[in-house]
């Protein structure tokens, strides 16, 4: 048994890892104490010296000292103001009524309000239950098919896992010791490509099964115009003149080299900085040329997206570290929940009870991950899963393609914060050798790691949607009519097409890694091969640069070998030791 744990201590160790999961242990703690009792293991055995725990205390207060972490209370309370003030009722209501009149406008809005409550709360729990509660009994009452209404609920609260300024980013670029920043450059394309992925989806249910996505009725719509018509005119010339500004603006302000991200955080940020102005002025100077649903979706939408991308812009553009950027986000949630006269005690307790609690879940977890690959990379396991992945058939796309199906299978049983600090720091730096992005590997994931909450039948999100989904039959309060309750199944139903464009998404970042690697599109490319270093005068012992161990000889590489250059030498190499 003892030749046996010390040529498989690694493995070993880490089954044991996966079993007390699958007992349901706390994470935390699983790893922590599985970290602690292999390591007296190996103590016991010869194979650690004690030493190796004296490591312990720098390793926590490492944890604990790590700026970049900050970050997730900041954005975490932030998201917790802006959708315990109303942000999502009045999102959810202006956009629905926005959409509403198309067959599966409402699950259109719901994606939309999705991806944007995504880019302000960055917490699954929040989204879902939102959105559970106020849209799903709406879709329910118009006739929408409860598997495709279940389904759009539960993966839009998804979203918040792969849009920045998404928790799970946070994290990942923290294992992979690479900067939050990028991470998030290189997250923005994947995560609204899989927005406008969700809504296809939609559009094509519409159009094939029209009673499963109805349109909603003309008397549930109540921005009506005294002519009767819908103000849809008056909204599409307003964002007309905005773009137009925008686009101006753009031109003006930035150059053709402009990264990306850069283009289109200051495109929207104009856009709604002039749509905001022009309604404004309408409404104080009386002007009467904006219908109401134009005054409604520019005096709902624009606030929160101005603050989530000021909040981002800053960050894309390097005025501010995402640290900061999550404290101004924050601050600026506080001010829009007091000009909507809605922050009271209550609520800011309540979004700081959450904000610490998540904080503190995520800290012990990453203290317990500490805890375990200290032992873990003592006992060498981190050479063993390098064995194990560098003989992999398919080099580097081999790799990532076993990696993702590992991610998919693990994301049965784990949620993303265990997938987040149990896989990742094992294949970080296999990765690294291999010479592939970590940028890329990281949005990989992190679009891969969404699937496990929507994996029937261990989904977080469709656990909490069941929660607030009606679980008995009920009397609709507008129509009057009886409405049948939402089943389990249904739910699980609902979200297996939203799986497999969770699944194409993965393949498409897979397949085309410039969706990614677009990070460091304006970045000097530097070649290894070519760097030269010229030591100058200061070129060795016996180079001739300075008399002590020159010898006197001249120097060979054309430089002046006279006593004042010698001379000079001496002078700048002692400067160089004061």
């Amino acid at each position: 048994m003892e030749a046996f744990l010390l040529a498989y201590m690694a493995p070993v160790m880490f089954g044991m890892l996966v079993v007390l999961l699958l007992l349901g242990f706390p994470v935390a703690f699983a790893l922590a104490a599985n970290g602690i009792l292999f390591g007296l293991i190996g103590i016991d055995l010869g194979l650690l010296t004690p030493a190796l725990f004296q490591a312990l205390p720098q390793r926590v207060f490492g944890v604990m000292s790590n700026e970049s972490l900050l970050a997730v209370p900041f954005f975490t309370f932030m998201g917790l103001i802006l959708e315990r003030s109303g942000m999502a009722e009045d999102l959810l209501e202006t956009v629905g009524q926005l959409f509403g009149p198309l067959r599966g406008g409402l699950a259109i809005a719901v994606i939309l309000v999705g991806a944007m409550l995504a880019a302000t709360t960055g917490v699954v729990s929040a989204s879902v239950i939102s959105m559970g509660l106020i849209s799903l009994p709406i879709m329910l009452r118009y006739g929408y098919d409860r598997r495709l209404a279940t389904g759009v609920i539960a993966a839009s609260g998804t979203l918040s896992q792969i849009i920045p300024p998404s928790l799970v980013l946070i994290v990942l670029a923290d294992q992979l010791g690479r900067s939050i920043g990028d991470m998030y450059k290189g997250a923005f394309l994947p995560g609204f490509a899989l927005t406008a992925l969700y809504i296809l989806y939609v559009v094509a249910v519409a159009l094939i099964r029209p009673k499963a996505a109805p349109a909603i009725p003309p008397e549930a719509r109540t921005f009506i115009e005294p002519n009767g018509g819908h103000g849809i005119p008056s909204l599409l010339v307003l964002m007309a003149l905005s773009v137009g500004i925008s686009y101006a603006g753009v031109q003006y302000l930035l150059d053709e080299q402009a990264h990306v991200d850069e283009l289109i955080v200051t495109s929207i940020l104009l856009w709604g900085a002039a749509a905001f102005v022009i309604a404004v002025l309408n409404k104080v100077l009386r002007l009467g040329l904006l219908s109401k649903i134009a005054e409604r979706v520019t005096f709902v939408m624009i606030p929160p997206l101005a603050l989530i991308f000021l909040v981002l812009g800053t960050i894309f553009i390097g005025v501010a570290t995402p640290t900061e950027g999550g404290a101004m986000g924050a601050v600026g949630a506080l001010i829009m929940a007091i000009i909507k006269r809605r922050l009271n005690f209550k609520l800011l307790r309540q979004a700081m009870d959450t904000t610490t609690t998540l904080t503190c879940f995520v800290v012990f977890i990453l203290i317990g991950s500490s805890v375990f690959s200290l032992t873990f990379r003592g006992v060498n396991g981190d050479l063993w899963v390098e064995h194990l992945l560098t003989g992999l058939p398919g080099g580097e796309m081999g790799f990532l393609i076993v990696i993702s199906l590992l991610t998919f299978a693990l994301a049965f049983f784990l949620d993303f914060f265990e997938l987040a600090f149990i896989i990742v720091p094992l294949i970080g730096p296999v990765a690294d050798k291999m010479g592939i992005d970590l940028i890329w590997l990281g949005v990989l994931l992190a679009v891969n790691m969404q699937t496990s909450f929507m994996h029937p039948p261990f989904g977080f999100a469709l656990f909490y949607l069941r929660s607030v989904a009606p679980k008995d039959d009920y009397k609709d309060k507008v129509t009057g009519k009886m409405i049948a309750k939402v089943t389990t199944g249904q739910i699980y139903w609902g979200s297996l097409p939203f799986i497999v464009i969770q699944i194409i998404m993965v393949v498409a970042v897979l397949a085309f890694p410039g969706m990614v690697t677009h990070y460091k599109a304006d970045r000097p490319q530097v070649d290894i091969e070519e760097i030269k270093i010229d030591p100058g005068n200061f070129g060795g012992y016996g180079g001739g640069g300075y008399g002590a161990y020159g010898g006197g000889d001249a120097d060979t590489s054309g430089a002046a070998s006279d006593g004042a250059s010698s001379g000079q030498s001496d002078q700048d190499y002692n400067s160089m030791f004061k």
